[in-house]
């Protein structure tokens, strides 16, 4: 049995479990936008919502009328053609026969890739008057909140049902990259986009997904979760590879002197990767600046440097370093 091997089977009966607030992150930004319950104090604080905030409620000229309808349309994993009758920054409004819904800006074919950045009024506003083919990606009847996605529906009829059908957890699966956001990475597994959260990218510091893969990307993940009611599947990219914090306090030791990269320079110090895969952070007190000399004047990202290893907390995956390799 190799490494990967062995890594793959101690998870198999030892799967983590996901944040509280995990899957609400998902669509954290469309919901100031969509309405629904208002986001929890977790979520407001992840994209800069003040704590007393309200999600706006979703207001349409024809709300949901046939919950039966909308069920069946989630259950048999079918296309439905929707026009569009209007929009918001966080996506476009739908109607059709008696329906209405919501499609998030991420679920538009020809958005995807989009920076959030970008003008979204404009981007959004040709597609008034359009008819799209969608697929029900959530059904929240007691939120009165209908999610559709032009992207699902490129996937023939059932095959949502049958690839969560067969979908381990631990298991090892790939996947093309279809949408890369600040808080993860949307894979489409075939029939069913399960996301990379951020912190399941890799076992060192990312500051955004775009650091790690790139839109279109082929990629390997492992299942981590499997909500079938809730169409969403978690994914991770780290979890193919052994942990380097596991035996990191082993193999640095205090006082070791080791060969590192420059991964960031900040105004108080810097993070540098060690060959392992483990990154530290150097402090500008641990640097031999010179007077009125800062980090960022002293060291480039991609530098190659030595340090030596000052503490290691492996259980917080945190490490000191220094640059004053003589212990003065």
């Amino acid at each position: 049995m190799n490494i990967q091997q062995s890594h793959k089977k101690k998870y198999e009966n030892e799967m983590p479990q996901t944040d509280e607030g995990w899957w609400e992150s998902v669509l954290a930004e469309e919901k100031q936008y969509l309405g629904g319950r208002a986001p929890s104090k977790a979520v407001k604080q992840k994209i800069g919502l003040p704590e007393n905030a309200e999600a706006p409620l979703l207001s349409t000229s024809n709300p949901v009328a046939d919950w039966n309808a909308v069920k069946q349309l989630y259950a048999e994993d079918r296309t439905i053609e929707m026009k569009v009758s209007g929009h918001n920054r966080g996506g476009l409004l739908v109607e059709s026969d008696g329906l209405a819904g919501f499609v998030p800006f991420s679920h538009l074919v020809d958005l995807v890739g989009k920076p959030s950045e970008v003008d979204r009024d404009n981007c959004l506003e040709v597609y008034t008057g359009r008819t799209l083919r969608l697929k029900v990606i959530e059904c929240v009847p007691e939120d009165g909140r209908v999610i559709f996605s032009e992207r699902a529906a490129l996937t023939k009829t059932g095959k949502r049902n049958e690839l969560l059908q067969t979908l381990q957890l631990a298991a090892e699966v790939s996947g093309v990259i279809t949408n890369i956001t600040d808080f993860g990475v949307f894979v489409d597994l075939g029939g069913v986009e399960g996301l990379i959260h951020l912190s399941e990218l890799s076992w060192g510091r990312v500051l955004h997904p775009n650091q790690i893969v790139r839109l279109g990307d082929e990629i390997k993940v492992q299942v981590l979760e499997i909500a079938v009611d809730r169409n969403r599947v978690a994914l991770s990219l780290k979890r193919l590879f052994p942990n380097p914090w596991e035996h990191a306090d082993v193999e640095f030791p205090v006082d070791r002197i080791a060969p590192a990269t420059v991964t960031s320079v900040l105004s108080y110090g810097a993070f540098a990767r060690l060959d392992a895969g483990v990154e530290g952070l150097i402090h500008a007190s641990e640097m031999p600046l010179k007077d009125g000399q800062n980090p960022r004047d002293f060291l480039l990202e991609g530098q190659p440097i030595q340090v030596r290893v000052l503490h290691v907390d492996s259980a917080h995956q945190r490490l000191g370093l220094s640059m004053r390799l003589n212990n003065e």
